[in-house]
C-alpha cells in the first residue's frame, strides 16, 4: 500500500491465461504497469491454459486484440506483446504437464538471465484451486533460487470447512508469507486512503467512535444482473459472493483500530480483531431478497428466475442486508448496516458514517428548520472520493437550515486512477501483503457468516431498478433513520 517501488526481475505466471479475467483485467493492468516502468527492469509474462494448439505468436495476437479493446489509448501493444508474452499449455494438468511448465519457466529464466523470482496467479475457477496448488507443490514450483509468490482469487472457500481445507492445502506447499489472497476492492484508491483519511487527520479520527457516531452504513449496489455467471451464482448467492469478502473488507477497514505500524501483519491483525468483536448475527437482523422483473436505466430486464442457467424455482438470494454489532470500546452501541444487491437502481459503492444530532435542538422554534445529522461519505464507485455533509443557514431566511457538502474527487485532482488490479499487482511484486487477506481473517469471516447459510428465512422479491426489498428498511433503528445515499 505504502511501499518501496523496487521490483526484482521475475517471471509472472498466470494460470487461466486465456480466460476472461486475464483478458479484461490482468493483461491491461500488467501492460500499464510495464508502460510506467513499474513491472521491474526485466520480466516475462507466461500464460498457462488448457488449449494445446496455440503458439506464442497466436497468443500474442489475441493479447494485442484485447489490449486494443481495453487500453485503446495504447500505441505500443504489439511491441510489448512480442517482447514480454509467452504461452504454455497445461494439457491435462498431469505431473508430466507440470514438469514441462517448470522446464519452460527455467528456460525463460536462463535465456533472459532472470534470477528465479516467480509469481503464480490463479485466475481460475475455485473448483481447480486445490489441484493447481497441489500441482505446483508436487512439481517443486513452490520453491526456487529466488522468491515464489502465490496469488489466489476469491472465493476463499464456500463455508468454514472448505476455507479451512483450502488453507491447509495452501500451507502444505506454501508459507503464509508467500500467499496473496486478492480482493480487487482493496485496490481502489478510496479504500487505500482509508487509513490516511482516519489516522493522518485527527479532526476525523477524534469523532470516529461511539460518542459521536450514530450508525455506519455500507452499500455495494450493482445495476447488472447475474449475466453469464448464473451457473456459479445460483450455487453461491450474494452472501458468499459479496458479503463474506468485499463488504467485510470495507467493514474491517472502517472499524479497525490504528495499527502500531504500516507493516502488513500489523494492519491485518487489527482487521481480525474487528471480526472477533462482532456479535453473532441474529435472524431478525438479516434480510435476503431476489430481484424480479423491472427497469434499470430505462431498460426492461427480466427476473432472476428467468435468467439463463438459473435452476427453476431457485431460492438463491441476490440481495442481502445485515445489521451488525461490534462489541468493543470504540463501537459498542453503534449499529453497522451493510447491504448488497444485483439489479439495483444504480452501480454504487459507498461507506457512510452518520453522526449524532446536536444534544439540544436550538432551532426547534422555527417551523422551517430541521437539523440533519452530519455525515462523512466515502464513495468507491462510480466516482471515487469523499463528501463531508454539514448544516448551513440559508440566506435571507430567519433560520432555514439546509444541508450542504464539501467534496473531494480523486479524478479531478489526480487524473486517471489506476485500476484496482494495477495497484494490487504492483503490491505483489514489491512483496507488500497489506491489502491482501490473511488465512485467519478468512476463517474468522466464515465463522461469522456461516450460520446465516443455514437460516430458513424469507427471500423477499424486489423489483429490478429499486433499492431492494422494503424489509431491509425495517432493519434500521426506529425513528427517522433511513439508508443514506449521496
Amino acid at each position: 500500500m505504502i511501499t518501496e517501488s523496487h521490483v526484482d526481475p521475475h517471471v509472472f505466471v498466470v494460470f487461466g491465461g486465456t480466460g476472461d479475467l486475464m483478458r479484461r483485467k490482468l493483461l491491461p493492468s500488467i501492460f500499464r504497469l510495464g508502460e510506467q516502468d513499474r513491472m521491474g527492469p526485466k520480466y516475462k509474462v507466461l500464460a498457462i491454459a488448457r488449449e494445446k494448439d496455440i503458439s506464442n505468436e497466436q497468443y500474442r495476437e489475441r493479447a494485442r486484440t484485447a489490449l486494443e479493446e481495453f487500453v485503446p489509448e495504447s500505441k505500443d501493444a504489439k511491441q510489448w506483446c512480442d517482447s514480454c508474452l509467452h504461452y504454455q499449455t497445461i494439457g491435462d494438468a498431469s505431473p508430466a504437464d507440470y514438469k514441462r511448465i517448470k522446464e519452460y519457466i527455467e528456460q525463460l529464466e536462463s535465456e533472459y538471465e532472470l534470477p528465479g523470482n516467480r509469481s503464480f496467479y490463479l485466475a481460475l475457477p475455485p473448483g481447480v484451486f486445490v489441484s493447481t496448488i497441489e500441482g505446483l507443490g508436487e512439481s517443486g514450483l513452490n520453491r526456487s533460487d529466488g522468491w515464489t509468490r502465490l496469488v489466489i482469487e476469491k472465493p476463499f472457500g464456500r463455508d468454514l470447512e472448505s476455507a479451512i481445507e483450502l488453507n491447509r492445502i495452501v500451507h502444505k506447499h506454501f508459507d503464509e508469507s508467500q500467499v496473496y489472497r486478492i480482493d480487487h476492492y482493496l485496490g481502489k484508491e478510496t479504500v487505500q486512503n482509508m487509513m490516511v483519511f482516519r489516522f493522518a487527520n485527527p479532526i476525523f479520527e477524534s469523532v470516529w467512535n461511539r460518542d459521536r457516531v450514530k450508525d455506519v452504513q455500507i452499500t455495494v449496489a450493482e445495476s447488472v444482473g447475474v449475466g453469464t455467471r448464473a451457473g456459479y451464482y445460483d450455487q453461491a448467492g450474494a452472501l458468499r459472493d459479496m458479503i463474506q469478502n468485499h463488504l467485510t473488507q470495507l467493514l474491517t477497514l472502517t472499524a479497525m483500530e490504528s495499527p502500531v505500524s504500516l507493516k502488513a501483519d500489523s494492519v491485518r491483525s487489527e482487521k481480525v480483531k474487528v471480526l472477533q468483536a462482532i456479535a453473532p448475527i441474529r435472524e431478525e437482523d438479516v434480510v435476503f431478497g431476489q430481484y424480479s422483473a423491472g427497469h434499470v436505466r430505462d431498460e426492461t430486464v427480466k427476473s432472476y428466475l428467468h435468467e439463463d442457467g438459473v435452476v427453476p424455482g431457485s431460492n438463491t438470494e441476490t440481495f442481502v442486508a445485515l445489521k451488525l454489532h461490534i462489541e468493543n470500546w470504540r463501537w459498542q452501541g453503534v449499529p453497522f448496516y451493510v447491504r448488497t444487491g444485483k439489479r439495483m437502481k444504480q452501480r454504487l459503492t459507498q461507506i457512510t458514517v452518520n453522526f449524532k444530532r446536536p444534544p439540544v435542538t436550538l432551532f426547534e422554534p422555527f417551523d422551517s428548520a430541521k437539523v440533519s445529522p452530519n455525515a462523512i461519505v466515502l464513495t468507491l464507485q462510480p466516482d471515487e472520493g469523499f463528501d463531508l455533509r454539514f448544516e448551513v443557514k440559508s440566506p435571507n431566511e430567519t433560520a432555514l437550515i439546509q444541508s450542504k457538502k464539501l467534496s473531494f474527487q480523486y479524478a479531478e485532482e489526480f487524473g486517471r486512477l489506476p485500476d484496482g488490479y494495477e495497484t494490487l499487482l504492483h503490491d505483489i511484486l514489491t512483496n507488500d501483503q497489506t491489502l491482501f487477506v490473511r488465512s485467519d481473517e478468512v476463517e474468522h469471516s466464515w465463522e461469522l457468516y456461516e450460520p446465516l447459510l443455514e437460516l430458513d428465512v424469507n427471500v423477499y422479491p424486489y423489483r429490478a431498478g429499486g433499492w431492494g426489498p422494503s424489509a431491509s428498511d425495517q432493519l434500521l433503528e426506529r425513528g427517522d433513520d433511513a439508508w443514506t445515499l449521496s
